[in-house]
């Protein structure tokens, strides 16, 4: 069986907050809705904005999660070889997250990001073949659903209504295989966090994600290890405020949302991107891709509320008490 992470670590929270958790939700899902943007500003390889989102953010998570540690240790069980399972999913999050920043290039900023929001259907189904978890039926109707609402946005449908991407084709594959990737390292935090644990396995996990990303991009593009200005002033705004900023806001809020209003209100994480895009970037997705936005929104929704069972609290990404992976994109 499964468990919540989120609640023993709202039990935990300490002091009553007075302000509105759902507006502290609002102002994490706008910040990680920002992630793309500053990407595709920095104008750098898909390596190098990865790893300087990954590296730079470290500094900042490194100490939250040693005083986390400080403060859980007289309590904390033995985690066994969970640090080691943390690094294999910060491995896949770095690969994830290098393939998404190739398809903000290749597709757009806000199509990419909805597409790979894809990893909320993925996971219930890579937990269904390796752990044996139940998936609803409707679940299962909302997959096909779903892929016919990706291949519209990715613009694989109406081919003109997609012409204002470069690659659509190359960036929406890119894409659904950075879910894939996201999924399983949502799949390894599951089984690598610690009951309550929310910035240890963030910065661990982000420590694999850098290193991950530094190799894969060395291979493949290339890193740049001095991107120059303006490229690095976008990569620090990167780490953090979509990196670090919107963890701890997101994660501070949920805990004490509905999983209904959480849920609801990280759908504003894509929405968002592809406002973004169009606002900042001049981004022009066609009627057809805006429709397929919405067809996977939707079926994003229904997924989420029809699991069998609550998935882990993603570390490095925003928790909802019973729907964790309702998060969207970084």
């Amino acid at each position: 069986m499964t468990r919540s992470l989120a609640r023993p670590a709202a039990a935990e929270a300490g002091p009553r907050v007075l302000v509105d958790p759902r507006l502290v939700a609002v102002a994490g899902s706008l910040c990680i809705a920002f992630s793309p943007i500053f990407i595709a500003l920095a104008d750098v390889s898909p390596g190098t904005a990865t790893f300087f989102r990954c590296a730079l953010a470290l500094p900042i998570l490194a100490p939250l999660a040693l005083l986390e540690w400080r403060r859980r240790r007289r309590v904390a069980v033995s985690t066994g070889n969970r640090p080691v399972v943390l690094l294999v999913g910060g491995a896949l999050l770095g690969l994830d997250m290098t393939l998404w920043a190739e398809s903000v290039r290749a597709v757009g900023a806000g199509v990419s990001t909805v597409v790979v929001n894809a990893q909320v259907v993925i996971l219930p189904v890579l937990a269904f073949l390796v752990l044996g978890e139940r998936v609803r039926r409707t679940f299962v109707l909302a997959v096909p659903v779903m892929l016919v609402g990706v291949a519209l946005a990715g613009g694989l449908v109406g081919g003109s209504d997609a012409a204002s991407a470069p690659a659509p084709v190359r960036g929406t594959v890119t894409a659904l295989i950075a879910a894939v990737a996201y999924a399983g390292y949502l799949l390894f935090v599951r089984l690598g966090a610690g009951p309550g644990q929310r910035f240890t396995p963030v910065a661990i996990a982000t420590l694999g994600a850098a290193v991950t990303s530094f190799v894969v991009g060395t291979f493949w593009q290339g890193v740049d290890l001095a991107p120059g200005w303006p490229a690095l002033g976008w990569l620090i705004t990167l780490a953090i405020v979509g990196q670090v900023i919107g963890w701890v806001l997101i994660a501070s809020a949920l805990p004490r949302l509905a999983s209904s209003t959480g849920a609801s209100i990280l759908l504003l994480q894509p929405v968002g991107a592809v406002l973004l895009g169009a606002l900042v970037l001049a981004e022009r997705p066609g009627p057809l891709q805006l429709l397929g936005c919405a067809v996977v929104l939707g079926a994003v929704a229904v997924a989420a509320r029809t699991r069998a069972a609550p998935p882990p609290e993603p570390a490095g990404e925003p928790a909802v008490p019973d729907d964790p992976t309702d998060a969207s994109r970084t």
